[in-house]
């Protein structure tokens, strides 16, 4: 028996739970029941309702008043970043300690049977997690900071209209859910332009060193990629929005990958806590470069003929 192998990998399949399949809100003939039921299970819990009500209590006890933000300083955007980052250490250092320094679960569920060296000379530091946090927090959460502050800053001056819920209710909830679409088609085109070769070569190839994601990799980005991915804040330069929605595309974009490249499919406390972590379909991006630039949840690997399911065949 390969030593390697996990729990749902076959002898056909490069990774845990392949084949892939394509999201039922895609397939022809409609399948209304089971769109509805993917959304609820894989767009919004567990992870879209923790991001959505983490972004709730930001915005009532970690965000400066919007009109406040009517004027830039230093101070304001100090105080979104220190939440930013705070937030993002409480979620991706918790995961690498438990996956990877203690190995809780040890391979169970692990997407890439090879522990990757965590100290080598391709490493800040001749080190995998000083290097990852480092980028995370020097370039990502400044990064992101200056988007979410910027954004803020049109809101406060009148530039996009305040939408709150007393009076948009419907608008809210249907933007909420298009908020998560539109970050993953954004993800889509901007990770295309990154494998352009030149590109690739001066951004993106800081992020592939980490060829066995953890936590920390999520955005451990150049600079120039940090500029690129986090852009998609520009749609709320354009569309009203309640600022809760902008903090939880924050969210979604600078926390979320590190769950989402934590490496394992599940995390597991015990027998019976079981929590969806690692993107399969991602890591096979990791592993082949040229296949899954987006998300399974978005069509366009589908589309454009990069989808890779997980399959030897």
């Amino acid at each position: 028996m390969n030593p390697h192998k996990k729990a749902g990998q076959s002898a056909h399949t490069d990774v845990v739970g392949a084949p892939i399949l394509t999201p039922p809100l895609f397939r022809w003939p409609p399948q209304p029941q089971a769109s509805l039921r993917w959304v609820w299970t894989a767009v919004l819990f567990p992870w879209g309702f923790l991001f959505l009500s983490l972004a709730i209590f930001s915005w009532v006890y970690l965000t400066p008043p919007l009109e406040e933000m009517a004027t830039f300083s230093w101070t304001w955007p100090a105080q979104i970043w220190i939440r930013n980052a705070a937030l993002l250490f409480l979620i991706a250092m918790p995961l690498h300690w438990w996956l990877y320094q203690k190995r809780g679960q040890g391979a169970d569920q692990k997407l890439n049977p090879i522990w990757q060296p965590q100290e080598s000379g391709r490493f800040l530091f001749r080190s995998q997690l000083k290097d990852n946090i480092f980028w995370s927090l020097a370039s990502g959460c400044t990064i992101w900071t200056l988007y979410e502050a910027f954004t803020f800053w049109l809101y406060a001056n009148g530039f996009v209209e305040v939408k709150t819920w007393g009076d948009s209710k419907a608008y809210l909830v249907a933007l909420t859910l298009l908020t998560f679409f539109a970050s993953w088609t954004h993800f889509y085109f901007v990770h295309r332009l990154l494998h352009v070769p030149a590109v690739y070569r001066v951004a993106h190839a800081l992020h592939h060193k980490n060829n066995s994601p953890q936590p920390w990799s999520g955005i451990s980005m150049h600079p120039l990629e940090h500029l690129l991915y986090f852009s998609v804040f520009a749609i709320f330069w354009w569309i009203p929005a309640h600022p809760v929605l902008i903090i939880m595309l924050g969210f979604f974009q600078g926390i979320g990958p590190a769950i989402s490249h934590s490496g394992f499919k599940e995390v597991r406390l015990g027998q019976r806590f079981r929590l969806a972590s690692g993107d399969p379909f991602h890591q096979l991006h990791h592993k082949y470069y040229e296949v899954n630039y987006g998300n399974q949840p978005a069509p366009f690997d589908k589309l454009f003929g990069t989808w890779h399911d997980g399959t030897r065949a």
